[in-house]
């Protein structure tokens, strides 16, 4: 018999890799485009920082401590993926150069998603006595997830680098071009007006 441990861990990393959850694949994916393998340690700071942010607002949302409208937050999630896409492609292409504000994103994104999750949380862990548990494992297993999506994204990027020879940038470009006309769909798709 599996562990409640165990199985929250899974759910995380489920919910994440579920093509259903595709909004959460391509922000993790327009939050990684930019990067290059050797890049990795900044990109598993900014992941950490999105995993920060979702984890906060997940727990107080379950708690129902910090609870928006369903509506709303499943209309900011796509802007999240907007806005991060749009700034892949007006921002110089040095990833090196980060600040503040590369940090802070991903942070306050992550209030954002996890909002968009409190309700899928708040069924699973059902009448828990403690959430901290559940909590940890779900959000443990959600970053495991997304380092599996970074991971294999990053392989992608080196075999279209190396192989094909497209450059980086020009990759990260088209990449970051088609994810913004997906959040826009999804913008227009979620829209609550």
């Amino acid at each position: 018999m599996q562990s409640e441990f165990a199985t929250y861990f899974q759910l995380g990393i489920q919910h994440i890799a579920d093509i259903k959850a595709y909004d959460h694949i391509l922000f993790v994916i327009a939050l990684c485009v930019i990067y290059k393998l050797e890049d990795w340690r900044k990109l598993l700071i900014l992941i950490t920082a999105f995993t920060l942010g979702h984890s906060l607002t997940l727990g107080l949302s379950a708690l129902n401590i910090l609870v928006f409208p369903s509506d709303v937050i499943e209309f900011l999630i796509p802007v999240t993926i907007f806005i991060t896409a749009v700034l892949n492609l007006t921002r110089k292409n040095d990833a090196n150069k980060m600040n503040a504000v590369n940090y802070f994103l991903p942070l306050f994104f992550g209030f954002i998603h996890g909002s968009g999750f409190s309700n899928y949380f708040r069924s699973l862990i059902g009448k828990e006595d403690s959430v901290v548990k559940p909590l940890f494992a779900f959000n443990l297993g959600i970053e495991v997830g997304q380092l599996i999506i970074e991971s294999l994204f990053l392989a992608i990027t080196l075999l279209v680098v190396k192989l094909i020879k497209i450059p980086h940038p020009i990759w990260s470009k088209i990449i970051s071009f088609l994810i913004m006309i997906l959040a826009l769909y999804l913008m227009w798709e979620t829209k609550f007006w």
